[in-house]
């Protein structure tokens, strides 16, 4: 039975030109999955709902209706049931929104994703999402992208760090080919996926991001855009009117609240539905029964589906100023929130995070035409409240502000809109954090009992010197001196934590008197001298070296301690010593910069 060292020896270590290459290689193969995906999403939506073999992109939300009539309720049955055979007998991981997972292998599963998840994934998602489950794409193609990247890894035999960041430059990339917007992808990766931030980690990512991207504009168009980011303006929008700021707030704050909304009741669907339905046939049945029912209704009494899917084309409906009723924009915040808790709560395969754009676009609408009721002079449209709403929503539910401020302006070209969406993303980040610490994905993980960490800090504490972080209560002594004569000496010196030891003016080894440092096994002999008592296995260090030096070179040598001396030419001498750094001192160090 192999150990884990038995594993860790079976890993090596590539230089970062091979590292980019491999990154390169999972780009592609991410653009040519998104691809894919997106065919068969197509492909579905058409066979479940007209009894077609068609890829011919029709609109689900706002397009023609099925001429299935009542039997519409059925659909979504028939695809979640099939979805919950698929993923129980060959990927149960398939599952739900996707990003949770990808996290959960980050830190969890040192960024092992079996390989076959990224087909189990394809399928189980085009299946939820083509037969009217209320989830996006955008889950399924990072839980795809990243899969695939960890295969590649896992095929080279690539040591952790490098497996999790080729699995991070799959996500990122599959979030490119889906929506174009390299840049928010990026941000993406570095705040959600990421735990470490560095060039060697960055460029990987860069690079497989581009390749995707480049992918999805080869077969998409160069300058294509989602659907759901078409809009209209009739008129520049006056974001210099004094009342304008104050309606940013509110709309970020109502964000948050909305939010904080959306992940409680995504949580407790996923409780009560396990609950309720133990057989998860029985559970897909009675979910997407309620989802069949939902696009009924909508169609019946509006013409229109308008929540199938993630809602792309919803939310372009909104933002080309289709949808402007405050009563009908309050009604489809309100129904996603429902429907996409039902639907991933009963099983269905597919991300929240275009849920929440349709979600944060009919807040910002709503919003928008509440205002316009009340005075229209303020001169912002009802489309440019929903691109608000968008991104304040989904900064709030990921957390990721930057990702969400980036992703809209990517997608919407529009610069202008940025000093709004900035105020409203970080009022609603806020008040969400306030109300709960963990945002949409690090909620699900916690529930499951496997949670990561809030925040992640740049590695500030590897810039601090050496003399900062020493131990600098020491002693010098002779290395000859006896035992009891030292044990008096030390007692008089006020208790040093530690004793360099000299010898013919050389440091011979330090003796710790600091409890959480060991001193070596003397194996049943009474030492004589402090000599015998002394650590030998140390490092040279000088006071002004970064920690990050200290950290390499006690790591190269296997050393205990590191001495840190003076910072001048010659050999260290005894009373050069300035003070010593061990484990504790440095995860002192690690500490006290993390919560700063």
């Amino acid at each position: 039975m192999s150990g884990a060292g038995d594993t860790q020896d079976s890993t090596r270590e590539v230089n970062m030109i091979v590292l980019t290459l491999l990154a390169l290689a999972v780009g592609l193969a991410t653009g040519v999955g998104a691809v894919i995906f997106r065919s068969m999403l197509v492909g579905l939506h058409n066979f479940f709902f007209f009894g077609e073999l068609s890829l011919t992109p029709t609109s689900g939300a706002t397009g023609p209706l099925s001429p299935l009539g009542f039997l519409i309720i059925l659909v979504p049955v028939a695809g979640g049931v099939a979805v919950v055979w698929l993923t129980r007998r060959f990927a149960p991981e398939a599952k739900g929104g996707g990003i949770t997972d990808v996290m959960d292998a980050v830190y969890h599963r040192e960024g092992k994703i079996r390989p076959r998840v990224a087909v189990v994934k394809t399928i189980a998602s085009a299946l939820s999402i083509g037969s009217g489950a209320t989830v996006g794409r955008e889950g399924p193609i990072v839980q795809i992208g990243s899969a695939i990247g960890s295969a590649v890894a896992q095929f080279s035999r690539l040591p952790s760090w490098q497996r999790i960041t080729l699995l991070a430059a799959g996500a990122s990339a599959g979030i490119s080919a889906t929506f174009n917007t390299p840049l928010g992808a990026v941000l993406f990766a570095l705040e959600l996926i990421l735990p470490e931030i560095s060039a060697r980690t960055f460029l990987p990512v860069v690079i497989a991001t581009g390749s995707a991207t480049y992918v999805g504009r080869v077969v998409f168009g160069v300058l294509i855009r989602p659907s759901c980011c078409r809009r209209s303006i009739s008129r520049p929008p006056r974001w210099d009117h004094i009342f304008n700021l104050g309606s940013f707030v509110v709309l970020g704050l109502l964000s948050g609240l909305v939010a904080w909304g959306f992940i409680r009741t995504l949580l407790f669907a996923g409780e009560v539905m396990p609950r309720r339905f133990p057989n998860e046939y029985m559970r897909a049945a009675a979910g997407f029964a309620g989802i069949g029912i939902a696009l009924f209704l909508f169609a019946h009494f509006t013409g229109h589906y308008y929540i199938i899917g993630g809602g792309y084309d919803a939310i372009a409906a909104i933002l080309e100023g289709h949808v402007t009723s405050f009563a009908l924009l309050a009604v489809l915040c309100l129904a996603q929130v429902l429907a996409t808790s039902l639907s991933i709560g009963s099983g269905a395969s597919g991300g929240v995070f275009a849920p929440m754009l349709f979600i944060g676009a009919a807040l910002g609408g709503a919003f928008g035409a509440f205002l316009h009721m009340v005075d229209k002079s303020h001169g912002i449209g009802i489309p440019d409240y929903a691109i608000i709403g968008m991104a304040a929503v989904a900064g709030g539910g990921t957390g990721a502000a930057m990702t969400a401020i980036t992703m809209n302006f990517e997608m919407t070209r529009d610069y202008n809109i940025i000093v709004p969406l900035i105020i409203a993303v970080a009022v609603s980040i806020g008040l969400r954090r306030a109300l709960m610490a963990d945002n949409i994905f690090s909620a699900e993980l916690v529930r499951r009992g496997r949670p990561v960490p809030k925040d992640r800090y740049s590695n500030l504490y590897l810039v601090r010197s050496a003399r900062e972080v020493m131990d600098s209560n020491i002693a010098v002594m002779s290395a000859d001196l006896s035992v009891a004569d030292a044990a008096h000496w030390v007692t008089e010196a006020g208790m040093p934590n530690f004793l360099v030891l000299q010898a013919e003016g050389r440091i011979h080894g330090v003796v710790s008197l600091d409890s959480r440092i060991r001193t070596p096994e003397l194996l049943g002999r009474d030492p004589e001298t402090v000599r015998d008592m002394a650590i030998v296995d140390y490092v040279i260090v000088r006071e002004n070296n970064i920690l990050e030096e200290v950290m390499r070179r006690l790591a190269q040598r296997n050393a205990k301690l590191a001495l840190v001396v003076k910072d001048k030419p010659g050999v260290p001498r005894p009373a050069d010593v300035l003070g010593i750094i061990g484990k504790p001192q440095l995860a002192d160090a690690i500490l006290k910069t993390q919560m700063r």
